[in-house]
């Protein structure tokens, strides 16, 4: 019977390590075309990535650097705009056509040694942002426990780390999931996320309103006014001058994500695109999250400081959701630091994995989240979080101009692809050598004040691709093309295998079978009666979410406190209902 037991438990082991090994998503070739994925799937992924827990923070951070209201609506709307035409017209494009990562693509153009630089680089880098994210969430699940709110640099709680290790436990298993889950989970959590960012705005509405010596708010005209008196007022927290402009918040919505879009990591997540064009669904990540949920956050976030009679920057994340939405606002700062921790994560695994050989995804991914949960337990990165956006995206996106570069300039000006790949280089010397021109112009202009740190990264992608197309023409120049080799450009077809029997580049897929065999089966589910009640049911939640929040938003001062604290009571009730039917309702159309 022992030898039985050992036998069983070997199996099991090796059964659990064989399920995660089959957690394959083309990490090191092309994607095959069986494997491509619906616009919804990237919709549903910017939504939830980018309605997410760095929202609270930066969202607070623009109204204590003391941004003016006009500055913030159309800074944000201008800057915006350029992320998404970032996405659409360089990223989308160049991943659609390769089918591969950033980090294998660009080993193909600067050889193993740049690309062990950069994926270390990206991979530290990501695991901080990720780490970030998981602190955030921490913030809101310390509450319960009457752990105080961590806004220094270091931990100043035993307890405030342990939570961090819980927290980032269930990020690593998301992100060990894979990209198809993630973006499912985004899916049902989007939605009630940007409902939370909302409701968090109108109940504090009443709040500012009294302090500000306006009445109820009834119109946009309204809201525009105690936003210009209560909230973005044009000076810092502590009543000095403001720090930033128009130009400063247009830009900083730009880089905020620059290392994803002009720094080409999203290759990752487009080379399951089945078009170019849904790099414009990164509109749903940008103007809901990083147009509409800043904004609300920002007033969110002075009202919470208002009700409590502190300063803004004296409270976490969790603190001001607390103090707006009660428990529910906790859990909401939670699923925000979990959406936007797990893609990054996932990031950085595939990073790490260009240099690891032979590693699954799934090991990297797990060493990549050990790292980012202990970094996690330090919150410097929430409290200089814009300074670090900065910084993390004018490191990376060299590379990404680099790439860009010699994929869709080159063919232009007759200079060869992939010449240093042919050449059979370790290091492409001329790419080092405009990525490190880059960043020292960078740093000299930052030292020097010339520029402010927002505005450092046109220069940098100038001076890059100045650089390195300029030494690869002269360095090509007089290049003969011997008989029979590819033309200029021809070799960036790095799509499936031509004549593969599968049309997967050779790589079999065990799903291929369950899905023909079930695909009735799932059509049923979809357009079951049941699956629409759970889809009503779920809709219907929300709307009970929203409806008590806009009467809290119209009370007096008389009955508001009131108000206030039957709506965070009640509020549980509604979001538990969504995330069961909404849950319940994803799973069975998928």
């Amino acid at each position: 019977m022992g030898a039985g037991m050992s036998a069983s438990g070997a199996g099991t082991g090796s059964s659990a390590i064989e399920r995660l090994d089959a957690l394959y998503e083309f990490d090191r070739e092309p994607v095959s075309r069986d494997r491509l994925c619906g616009g919804g799937y990237f919709a549903a992924s910017f939504a939830g990535e980018h309605v997410a827990a760095t929202e609270f923070v930066i969202g607070a951070l623009f109204v204590t650097w003391g941004a003016g209201i006009t500055d913030i609506v159309v800074g944000l709307l201008v800057g915006n705009l350029l992320a998404v035409l970032s996405w659409a017209l360089v990223c989308a494009p160049i991943a659609v056509r390769t089918r591969l990562t950033l980090y294998w693509y660009l080993r193909r153009i600067g050889g193993p040694y740049l690309t062990l630089i950069y994926n270390l680089l990206n991979a530290l880098l990501f695991c901080i942002l990720a780490g970030c994210m998981i602190t955030v969430s921490a913030s809101a699940v310390r509450i319960p426990f009457g752990i105080p709110e961590q806004v220094q640099w270091y931990p100043t709680s035993v307890g405030f780390v342990l939570v961090v290790l819980a927290v980032g436990a269930v990020v690593v298993t998301l992100a060990i999931a894979g990209f198809r889950r993630l973006a499912s989970f985004a899916q049902v959590c989007a939605p009630w996320m940007l409902l939370m960012f909302l409701l968090g705005c109108l109940v504090m509405l009443p709040e500012l309103a009294g302090a500000s010596g306006l009445g109820r708010i009834r119109s946009l005209a309204d809201f525009w006014e105690l936003g210009r008196r209560a909230v973005w007022t044009g000076q810092t927290a502590g009543g000095g001058a403001s720090q930033i402009g128009f130009l400063h918040v247009a830009a900083f919505a730009w880089i905020c994500n620059l290392a994803m879009h002009l720094g080409l990591s999203d290759m990752a997540l487009f080379r399951f695109a089945r078009r170019t064009g849904y790099g414009y669904y990164s509109a749903f990540g940008m103007y809901l999250g990083h147009y509409l949920a800043w904004i609300w956050a920002g007033v969110m976030g002075a009202g919470a400081a208002s009700a409590l009679g502190t300063a803004l920057t004296a409270l976490d994340s969790g603190a001001v959701a607390f103090q707006a939405l009660g428990t529910a606002g906790a859990v909401a700062v939670v699923i925000a630091g979990w959406t936007t921790s797990n893609p990054t994560l996932y990031r950085a695994g595939l990073a790490l994995q260009a240099v690891t050989p032979g590693w699954p995804r799934w090991k990297v991914t797990l060493a990549a989240g050990a790292l980012t949960t202990a970094i996690a337990c330090f919150p410097f990165v929430f409290t200089r979080l814009l300074d670090f956006v900065g910084i993390y995206g004018l490191i990376l996106v060299p590379a990404g101009v680099i790439v860009a570069t010699e994929h869709a300039l080159f063919p232009r000006l007759g200079l060869p692809r992939y010449a240093s790949e042919r050449r059979g280089e370790r290091l492409n010397l001329p790419a080092l050598t405009a990525w490190v021109a880059g960043l020292l112009l960078a740093l000299g202009l930052g030292l020097t004040h010339t520029l402010h740190l927002f505005f450092l990264f046109l220069p940098t992608c100038l001076t890059t691709a100045l650089v390195y197309t300029g030494l690869i023409w002269v360095r090509e120049r007089g290049w003969v093309r011997e008989p029979g080799s590819e033309s200029p450009g021809a070799s960036d077809q790095t799509g499936p295998v031509p004549g593969s029997d599968s049309g997967s580049g050779g790589i079999p897929t065990e799903s291929t079978g369950r899905e023909t065999g079930s695909a009735v089966g799932a059509t049923a589910r979809r357009t079951s009666p049941l699956t629409r009640i759970l889809g009503a049911v779920a809709i219907l939640a929300l709307i009970g979410c929203l409806v008590p929040a806009v009467g809290v938003s119209q009370a007096g001062p008389g009955d508001y406190l009131e108000r206030l604290a039957a709506f965070k009571q009640w509020l549980p009730i509604p979001t538990l209902l969504y995330f069961v039917s909404g849950t319940l309702w994803r799973l069975r159309r998928t």
